[in-house]
Parts: structure tokens; sequence; C-alpha cells
């Protein structure tokens, strides 16, 4: 999984123009103090995943913990993709 890629992509998806992938830290929550972002950004994240990772949300509170961080969505990637 290329990290600075699905930077990128969450950049790309949740229209994030002002950020630059070297601007979110790997480990940091993608949701409160972090990036701070919300419901409707999760929503976002999981429609990427379909789209470039063919992975499905069966579960939508696994979503808490894939994206806590950009490691952890990396790492679920990785392990369930199908694209």
């Amino acid at each position: 999984m290329n990290i600075e890629e699905l930077k990128n992509q969450i950049i790309d998806a949740l229209n994030l123009e002002d950020l630059k992938p070297e601007d979110i830290d790997n480990d940091a929550p993608l949701f409160g103090e972090g990036l701070g972002l919300d419901s409707i950004d999760a929503l976002e994240l999981i429609v990427l995943m379909e789209k470039y990772y063919g992975i499905k949300l069966q579960n939508p509170a696994e979503g808490k913990q894939i994206f806590k961080s950009v490691n952890c969505m990396a790492e679920y990637i990785d392990a369930h993709r199908t694209k």
C-alpha cells in the first residue's frame, strides 16, 4: 500500500485542497483532534475504499477502527483489497 497515494486519494475525496500529503501524520487520528473529519467524511472514505480497492464495508461500526489513522486505513486496505 502506497501511503502517499492513499493520502492523495483522501485529499481528493474530501476536497482538502489546502493540505499536502506531508501535512497528514500517518498516525494522527482522522477524526476528532487529528484531521478533524466528520461523519460525512467517513462516508466519502467508505466510497473511496470501494472505488479504488473494491472494499465494501459490511459493518459501519468497523469504520471507527479502520479510519483511526492513515496507517490503520492502509493496513486494512492491504488485508482486504480486491483491486
